[in-house]
C-alpha cells in the first residue's frame, strides 16, 4: 500500500471507527486529530475536533455565523486552523503516522488546511485519514495524490479494512524517512 491510506464511503459506515481501533493496535507514534459530533438531546449540532493531544476546538456549530457554510452549519475556520493545522504540523514533524480524520467540505474552507494535508502527504510521514465521498474539486485532487490509496469502506466490508489497515501499520516503512 502507499503511504497514505484515505477512506471513503457513505457518513455513517464507521470511516473514523476503523482508524480509532487500528490505532488501538499500533506500535508508532500517531498524531493528528480526529472530529466528532456534538449532538443535543439526539439531535445533531455541530462538529468538534479533537487532537490526539486533548486539544479541542468546535468545527461547526448551527448557532455560529460565519461566510463559510455547509448545509445548516457555520464553520469556524479560526479554530480549525487553531486545533486541526496545528495538530497536523506536529504530527509531520514529530509522528510516524500523521491521522487525519477527515477531509471535507468543512475542512476543505482552510488553505492553512489544505496546505498541511498536502505538506503530510508530501512529509514521508505515513497518513491515515478519511476524505468525503462525494466529489470537490480539492478533495479529488487530493485522492489522486501519487502517495495516496483510496480505500472505499461499506458496512459489508468494513472489518476486511479494518484488518487491511493493521496489517498497513504494522508493515516496516521500506522508505528511509528520517527527520
Amino acid at each position: 500500500m502507499k503511504r497514505a491510506c484515505l477512506l471513503t464511503g457513505e457518513p455513517g459506515v464507521g470511516k473514523t471507527t476503523i482508524i480509532k481501533q487500528a490505532l488501538e493496535h499500533a506500535r508508532t507514534k500517531a498524531g493528528g486529530f480526529f472530529t466528532e459530533e456534538i449532538r443535543d438531546h439526539g439531535v445533531r449540532r455541530g462538529f468538534r475536533i479533537i487532537a490526539l493531544d486533548g486539544q479541542s476546538a468546535i468545527l461547526a456549530h448551527t448557532d455560529f455565523k460565519s461566510p463559510h457554510r455547509v448545509s445548516k452549519y457555520g464553520v469556524d475556520i479560526e479554530g480549525l486552523d487553531r486545533v486541526g493545522v496545528t495538530a497536523l504540523k506536529d504530527a509531520i514533524r514529530d509522528c510516524d503516522l500523521v491521522v487525519v480524520d477527515e477531509i471535507g467540505k468543512m475542512e476543505l474552507f482552510s488553505p492553512s488546511f489544505r496546505g498541511a494535508v498536502l505538506e503530510a502527504l508530501d512529509s514521508g510521514s505515513r497518513v491515515l485519514g478519511t476524505i468525503m465521498f462525494s466529489s470537490h474539486p480539492v478533495a479529488d485532487d487530493i485522492k489522486r495524490h501519487p502517495n495516496v490509496a483510496v480505500v472505499s469502506v461499506t458496512k459489508a466490508n468494513r472489518e476486511q479494512v479494518l484488518s487491511q489497515i493493521k496489517r498497513w501499520l504494522e508493515t516496516p516503512d521500506r522508505a528511509e524517512h528520517r527527520r
